[in-house]
């Protein structure tokens, strides 16, 4: 069978193991490591699919399972055309299983062998989700990519519970890619658990890779640990992931995380941070945070980043953007989410080109001095 998800490796850093690579999709080509902005709601807030091709160069971007299940309802979304018709985007999409929205709301749900019950966080309605319905419903969203439905333990865990957890993950991981119905055209990845014990993530990984997905995610790290143990647990754990297939580390985008992340071998990685700290007033730059908002900026008339090639960049200052910000303008956010979203598709760009060099640890190293690590 002819798979939709390949990997072509390019380049390893002979600094550092990183890995300059391309994931070819039915929706076009993505160079590797990458950063995938979130569409949680099919959209990347406050964005317009034009803006994320021609001002922030994105190739493919997530959308939520969980959320779109809800509303508007993933039979909608299949009689649209599903989501890249539905939401006007003709590159990539991957979309996570709902797995760890729906064990975030805690007590209104209920873990057994067959799948998760729980309450809508909208309306308090009930609902169960297996491995095969969370499937039935990533068919109908249609998207490149599709994630397994696991369970993300919280931190800390106990062994005993980690384990139990990290096994049903394995057993729920099996009983999905038997129930994914369209495996010519979407890639299940598996998604490797086991909390922060190094045995459990190596039995994880071991028995997924097993299974042969077409590509795997290392899930349930950077969920409030601290950094050195992340980064030990996930050099540990890529060692037992298939060097030709996609690797892709959930939920992770700072740009410390993510230049760690692809010094161990990590070609692909999300987060909701750039929106979310462009609508509390901030702006990452290659100097550090900027935080626009304050009234230290009330006069500044230089642009928000003198290294920065995007469209608020070239346009806007500092002093406008915070009036923006204050008065509660959209226009405010919309031009942070521009400019933060480029700023770290810009920045996995320079961690490719310095992984071709060999010098990627060197730039780690002049980065984490610019930006003030």
């Amino acid at each position: 069978m002819k798979q939709p998800i390949t990997y072509e490796l390019l380049h390893i850093c002979k600094q550092t193991g990183a890995r300059r690579g391309i994931i070819h999709t039915p929706h076009g080509d993505i160079d590797t490591p990458v950063f995938m902005p979130v569409g949680t709601q099919a959209t990347v807030k406050s964005m317009t699919p034009e803006e994320l091709k021609e001002e922030v160069e994105a190739k493919i971007i997530l959308a939520n399972t969980y959320h779109l299940y809800l509303r508007p309802g993933e039979k909608i979304i299949k009689e649209a055309g599903g989501l890249h018709k539905f939401m006007n985007w003709d590159r990539a999409i991957l979309t996570d299983s709902g797995g760890f929205q729906v064990f975030s709301l805690g007590p209104l749900r209920k873990i057994t062998e067959e799948g998760v019950e729980f309450k809508s966080h909208l309306d308090g309605s009930k609902h169960f989700l297996s491995p095969e319905k969370v499937m039935e419903i990533e068919n109908d969203l249609g998207p490149d990519i599709m994630m397994a439905f696991d369970e993300c333990v919280e931190y800390p865990s106990t062994y005993e519970y980690t384990k139990q957890s990290m096994e049903r993950t394995t057993r729920w991981a099996k009983r999905c890619k038997e129930a994914h119905k369209r495996p010519e055209e979407q890639g299940l990845f598996g998604i490797v658990q086991g909390g922060m014990y190094k045995d459990l993530r190596e039995q994880s990984a071991k028995d997924l890779v097993e299974l042969d997905f077409p590509g795997y995610a290392v899930g349930g790290l950077s969920v409030g640990e601290p950094k050195e143990l992340m980064c030990e647990l996930l050099e540990f754990t890529t060692q037992f992931l298939p060097k030709d297939k996609p690797r892709y580390l959930m939920g992770v985008g700072t740009p410390d995380y993510l230049i760690e992340a692809a010094i161990r071998g990590i070609d692909m990685c999300d987060c909701v941070l750039p929106t979310r700290i462009a609508r509390n007033g901030t702006a990452m730059t290659w100097n550090g945070k900027v935080v626009v908002r304050n009234a230290v900026y009330e006069r500044d008339f230089t642009t928000l980043d003198a290294e920065c090639d995007c469209y608020t960049c070239k346009n806007y200052t500092k002093a406008y953007i915070h009036h923006l910000i204050k008065t509660k303008e959209i226009l405010g956010v919309r031009l942070l989410s521009i400019h933060n979203l480029r700023f770290l598709t810009k920045l996995m760009e320079r961690v490719r080109i310095e992984i071709e060099n060999d010098n990627l640890l060197n730039f780690r190293n002049e980065f984490y001095n610019k930006y003030g690590y």
